[in-house]
């Protein structure tokens, strides 16, 4: 498998600095990565723009930047929720032989970071680390119910409404409305909306702020949807998020 030269050194920038190793000039890292220093330049400053590296405005040294730290830091909460929230997930598995999921938001779309297959119906689109659209899906619709209308907007700009069935949400209005209905009931769902023949409900996971961080998302065939079947899949998602978020430190009000 081919390298890629220059993004192959900018790691290895990276990796130039460790504990002992906090600050280090140009000159420095020119001769420890044997490249002329107009070619570290170029690089360094690549890196400076998406703040991976800072400089030391006094001395003009390159330091590791925040953005490592922020990305640092998601993985090992996604590690954390992960390990919380697994056996929750194998629970509702297991009760209701269906699908479960564990979703995060990341941007304008959903990401997969777990997920129990049920013994009945088999879901092809989700897998881990794949991502989802927010708007056709119940995870996303959670994942975003927190927000209010002007944090939406601003999530929204620029986003596109592909219509992945013919049930799916196509404009920003229609959209923002289905929001609204999600924070009044407190689930989401997702009607044949990613996928023809399968009906998804979701609800949202909280940290000890009272943030939302993640859902939990079931998958039934749209045959077997009944409202009495979801309204009791609801009372279950629901008593899994309540279960996780306590665990991360978030009371909820009892069900």
């Amino acid at each position: 498998m081919p390298i890629i030269q220059s993004l192959d050194r900018a790691l290895k920038i990276l990796d130039l600095f460790d504990e002992r190793t906090r600050e280090l000039s140009i000159t420095e890292i020119s001769k420890k990565m044997n490249l002329h220093k107009s070619t570290v330049h170029s690089l360094l400053k690549t890196l400076q723009a998406h703040r991976y590296i800072s400089q030391n405005e006094e001395t003009g040294k390159y330091m590791l930047g925040l953005k490592l730290f922020e990305r640092g830091n998601l993985v090992v909460s996604n590690l954390d929720l992960r390990s919380v929230a697994r056996k929750h997930l194998e629970w509702l598995s297991e009760t209701t032989s269906l699908t479960t999921h564990l979703v995060i938001l990341d941007g304008q779309e959903g990401v997969y970071i777990d997920k129990v297959e049920g013994s009945g119906v088999t879901v092809f689109y989700s897998r881990i680390g794949r991502r989802v659209p927010i708007h056709t899906s119940a995870v996303g619709k959670a994942l975003v119910s927190s927000k209010d209308n002007q944090e939406l907007k601003k999530l929204l700009k620029g986003y596109h409404f592909t219509k992945r069935t013919e049930n799916s949400i196509g404009s920003e209005g229609d959209f923002i409305k289905e929001i609204n209905q999600v924070r009044a009931s407190g689930f989401a769902v997702d009607n044949e909306e990613n996928e023809v023949g399968i009906v998804c409900v979701s609800v949202p996971i909280k940290d000890y702020s009272g943030k939302t961080i993640a859902a939990v998302s079931m998958s039934t065939p749209a045959a077997s949807a009944t409202d009495e079947t979801l309204a009791y899949f609801v009372k279950l998602l629901k008593e899994c998020t309540n279960r996780i978020s306590r665990e991360l430190g978030f009371e909820y009000e009892k069900i």
